[in-house]
């Protein structure tokens, strides 16, 4: 699983991406905020981000069998995601080639609805720098009902900023439904398979940021985002040729 910087609750601990603290002891801990050379996905003066009230947590999370997941089909493409947010719109450009099964699965999530109300559940800010999505419960624990393989995984271990990669636990073959946003250029060890890169976002990371600077709730540098978000509605659809 993906390594962490300090003991979490018991249920805490049980989510499905525990990130890897790659920083030694001795490094201080960042507040999330992006470096003056990266800007990946954002514009160049994006305005304020505002975020409304978090709705309530879907009252019926679906889930699904295998059978029912178009694992191993081609996902076409160039396809391209729009997450709605109660802190704005994010959109992703997806790489069906590169992680067929994960964009297929992504796609298919996406049109079942199950993102609906789903509340980002975990930001990190120190040694890993991710913002953590996907899991309807809001508990870090929640699955679709089916799992899938470990694809595209970088052999150096970099993920860099605005990448979107798939959270697990640490079966390679854990993947579900939830993945994380990379607000920094990070660094996760290679050891067990690695995580899926399967996109990366080409506008909204002004919203990242945002969350990422307001830290976790109550101190620290992994944990509940202070600044609350939640994915409201998820739509993938091809892109438009530009021959």
């Amino acid at each position: 699983m993906l390594p962490r910087r300090r003991a979490l609750a018991p249920w805490y601990a049980a989510a499905l991406v525990a990130l890897a603290a790659c920083g030694s002891e001795g490094e201080a801990v960042g507040d999330g905020a992006p470096g003056p050379d990266v800007a990946a996905g954002s514009a160049a003066s994006p305005g304020p981000v505002v975020c409304s009230e978090a709705p309530p947590l879907s009252s019926g999370v679906p889930t699904f069998s295998s059978g029912e997941a178009p694992l191993g089909v081609d996902p076409g493409g160039p396809l391209s995601a729009r997450l709605e947010t109660t802190c704005g719109t994010i959109t992703l450009e997806l790489d069906g080639d590169a992680a067929p099964q994960t964009v297929a699965s992504f796609r298919f999530l996406a049109t079942e609805g199950y993102w609906e109300n789903s509340p980002c559940h975990r930001v990190t800010t120190g040694g890993i720098f991710v913002l953590q999505c996907g899991d309807p419960t809001g508990t870090g624990r929640g699955t679709p009902g089916y799992t899938f393989g470990i694809e595209n995984a970088p052999d150096d271990g970099l993920y860099p900023r605005g990448t979107v990669a798939m959270a697990r636990a640490a079966s390679p073959d854990s993947n579900g439904g939830q993945f994380f946003i990379v607000h920094q250029d990070t660094a996760l060890p290679v050891e067990g398979g690695g995580y899926t890169i399967f996109g990366s976002v080409t506008d909204g990371m002004d919203i990242i940021d945002h969350v990422a600077r307001a830290g976790v709730d109550g101190g620290g540098a992994d944990g509940i985002p202070a600044q609350p978000i939640s994915i409201t509605e998820v739509e993938v659809e091809e892109e438009a040729s530009t021959s």
